[in-house]
């Protein structure tokens, strides 16, 4: 060692490191074609998803229609027919329901329901209610709400 050389210490060593560069910023787009197309599709199917949403949602306004005239009806079987008779028209062809009365109406009513809840339950009182009055029927509004909820539209051939 020469006298005109210093010592090295540990922190004047530790001065003289050079801090490395930093590296490019990492980007977010991605770096193969694959991702793309699955974006792509994924947007398709997410638009996709909406349209047919939006379509449900319209196509089913005359239900919503109909469930809200059906809780002003206040078991009313005359104005329950009435209600069930609109939301028929509006889902069938009207030569399908138009000249439908008595046990072929309530027929209807249970093969597009899917039940038997008009020919053999409550929704009998439905054939004399539009011609006469008929008192409050018990279950008649929920069976009526049932079938505008639950009805097939493709039921009728």
């Amino acid at each position: 060692m020469n006298d005109t050389e210093q010592p090295v210490s540990l922190v004047g060593l530790l001065d003289q490191l050079v801090l490395p560069p930093e590296p490019a910023p990492v980007s977010m787009m991605p770096q193969t074609g694959g991702w793309l197309v699955l974006a792509a599709l994924a947007l398709i199917l997410a638009g996709w998803a909406l349209w047919a949403g939006i379509r449900r949602y319209r196509e089913n306004a005359y239900r919503r229609a109909a469930l809200a005239a059906l809780k002003l009806a206040d078991d009313d079987p005359a104005a329950i027919a009435a209600i069930l008779r609109r939301t028929a028209l509006a889902a069938y062809p009207r030569q399908a329901v138009a000249s439908l009365s008595g046990a072929d109406w309530l027929a209807f009513l249970d093969r597009t329901g899917g039940s038997d809840s008009f020919c053999s339950g409550p929704g009998q009182a439905l054939a004399e209610a539009p011609y006469h009055p008929v008192g409050p029927v018990g279950a008649l509004t929920e069976t009526a709400a049932l079938w505008i909820r639950r009805h097939d539209r493709a039921a009728v051939a």
